[in-house]
């Protein structure tokens, strides 16, 4: 019943420029397996600035017809960009993508945009008031006119809390869903990503608050594996290593059922064999 997709800019990797089309990427996903993608425009379709202006009802009939083709869907339409960036007129450039992101979205048949929540600074870079209380406020404040539009619109905006960043666990998730009070303001689930070195090796906890205090909430999951480098996590592909996936796959299965999940940090040669792990774990539990 999971619904295994992958993240499309991870497909066609090594590949020259010429062949890295949204169409060549969409059809190497479905040859490979996979029922869904995740779409970042401005990282599939090359030469092009992804701006509101180019954020076109075409665009949107274009994209929904190379999915169709293919027989895919698009699980999620990602903008990842810094809405808690300093500088108030970036600010009102990044709304206004995100603005263009929902309207292609709906018309393109997307559920979904969305984003993971930034840093007090330019450099979109965890500092010492990442996870403070008004890098927290300034996020809800820019957040919420995006939300206003997607209910306009019909269509999802998700945020994905990410352990350097503004949202970094459960609890700071439900602040911001509390603090909106919006059905179409959703959680994109990603266990990787609510780690760091600090908390790495409690990880079976942090995930397990994270689907306890947040499972109503989760519209979609991301999937990857991470190693330990030079004091740092690496994300890498599922099944590279060290991620036990079995209590995550175990709750989707209970209490998720048919949710999309796209795979992360894929290269061509170790895709298939990822989505195939994904997969006979989540039979066996």
């Amino acid at each position: 019943m999971l619904q295994l997709g992958i993240r499309l800019h991870d497909v066609n990797d090594g590949e020259e420029a010429a062949k890295r089309t949204l169409e060549a990427r969409a059809k190497t996903a479905r040859e490979e397996g996979f029922r869904c993608v995740h779409l970042a425009l401005a990282k599939c379709i090359e030469g092009v600035k992804f701006d509101e202006a180019a954020l076109t009802e075409g665009l949107a009939a274009y994209v929904r017809g190379v999915f169709r083709r293919e027989d895919l869907d698009v699980a999620v339409l990602g903008c990842y960009l810094n809405l808690a960036h300093p500088d108030a007129e970036k600010i009102r450039e990044f709304q206004s993508r995100y603005y263009g992101n929902l309207r292609v979205a709906a018309l393109a048949g997307i559920g979904m945009v969305g984003t993971e929540t930034g840093a007090p600074n330019a450099q979109y870079k965890l500092d010492a008031n990442t996870h403070g209380s008004e890098a927290l406020n300034t996020f809800i404040h820019n957040l919420s006119p995006v939300v206003e539009r997607a209910e306009a619109l019909g269509v999802t905006i998700a945020i994905e809390p990410v352990w350097n960043h503004i949202v970094y666990n459960a609890d700071r998730a439900l602040e911001v869903i509390n603090a909106i009070g919006s059905r179409n303001l959703r959680i994109i689930f990603d266990p990787v990503n609510l780690l760091g070195m600090e908390n790495a090796d409690e990880r079976e906890r942090v995930f397990g608050d994270a689907m306890d205090k947040l499972c109503e909430h989760i519209a979609m999951v991301h999937l990857k594996d991470f190693v330990r480098e030079e004091g740092k996590l690496k994300s890498v592909a599922a099944g590279t290593g060290e991620m036990d996936y079995t209590e995550i796959l175990r709750f989707l299965k209970a209490r998720k059922p048919y949710i999309q999940a796209t795979l992360e940090n894929t290269c061509n040669a170790n895709a298939v064999a990822s989505r195939e792990l994904i997969e006979r774990v989540y039979a066996s539990v």
